[in-house]
């Protein structure tokens, strides 16, 4: 029997429903929730994105306010920018879009966010209460994920879960949450031995290695949860995972597709943190 797709458009949009509400009563406080997007040089994909989320804040009542630097801009320019951010009252979220030139460190410019700002989760201080399980802020993708195995009603608490892929964005952090709603949790890299073997045994599935096809349904326990978050071109210029959504989704219980799958709600829990950070901003001691 062939799984059940999973549909990020449509978990993303609910997502996105309950922000807008969320935001709407934080309006009638007074507060307005305030996403500011810094983006250094002109890479196509980083542009969309930005894009995408201006338009995102707008569906949901947010004030957007875009920073688009040339790519000559130094290191100490852009450190200069974040720390007038991390003033600015009527910013809560600071998101500085990744990848950044060569000649910038990027994380020198990560470590500039105030903590408190941090959206993207990727502070070292954010990345050190996701480790200890008291954050305010999930990385955004990772957090997409969790989303989207709970519109499943696949209880994750003692399942076994592997997570393809060890990236401070995606692998790790995910093998975080998980262990936080009390999985058994396995991750999985190019050193890993006998990788099929030990996918085989999951119940539930991430991949985030950026390798079309590389999940086969022989790799795949019958009636897993497979959760595919890489973002590839096939030889043809198609938009395609990891996963052989063909073969795997005649073995697995409930699949994502790509697109359609992850990828929507990124940005999605992207506004969820800069709602929290608003929330936040009037109570210091969160």
């Amino acid at each position: 029997m062939a799984a059940q797709i999973i549909d990020g458009r449509a978990v993303s949009k609910k997502v996105r429903q309950r922000v807008a509400q969320q935001a709407a009563q934080l309006a009638e406080r007074g507060i307005v929730p305030g996403l500011a997007v810094v983006i250094v040089g002109e890479d196509p994909a980083s542009l969309v994105y930005v894009r995408n989320k201006k338009r995102a804040c707008a569906e949901v009542g947010f004030y957007s306010a875009e920073y688009a630097l040339p790519q000559q801009t130094t290191q100490a320019e852009l450190i200069e920018l974040v720390r007038k951010l991390n003033r600015d009252e009527r910013i809560h979220g600071i998101l500085v879009q990744l990848p950044l030139p060569p000649h910038i460190d990027q994380k020198a410019v990560i470590a500039a966010i105030d903590p408190h700002k941090d959206v993207d989760a990727f502070h070292p201080v954010n990345v050190g209460r996701i480790m200890i399980g008291d954050y305010a802020f999930l990385p955004c993708t990772p957090a997409g994920v969790m989303e989207l195995i709970a519109s499943t009603g696949v209880e994750v608490a003692g399942k076994e879960c592997v997570v393809i892929g060890r990236s401070n964005i995606v692998g790790k952090p995910m093998a975080m949450l998980l262990l936080h709603q009390n999985a058994t949790v396995t991750i999985c890299h190019s050193r890993t031995r006998e990788l099929a073997q030990v996918v085989r045994r999951a119940d539930i599935v991430i991949s985030a290695v950026g390798r079309v096809g590389f999940v086969t349904a022989d790799m795949v326990k019958p009636g897993a949860v497979v959760i595919d978050v890489g973002m590839n071109r096939d030889q043809n210029g198609k938009l395609c995972g990891d996963v052989d959504f063909a073969a795997v989704s005649q073995v697995a219980s409930h699949i994502t597709p790509v697109p359609g799958g992850v990828g929507p709600m990124t940005i999605s829990m992207l506004l969820q943190n800069t709602l929290t950070a608003a929330g936040q901003a009037k109570d210091p001691q969160k």
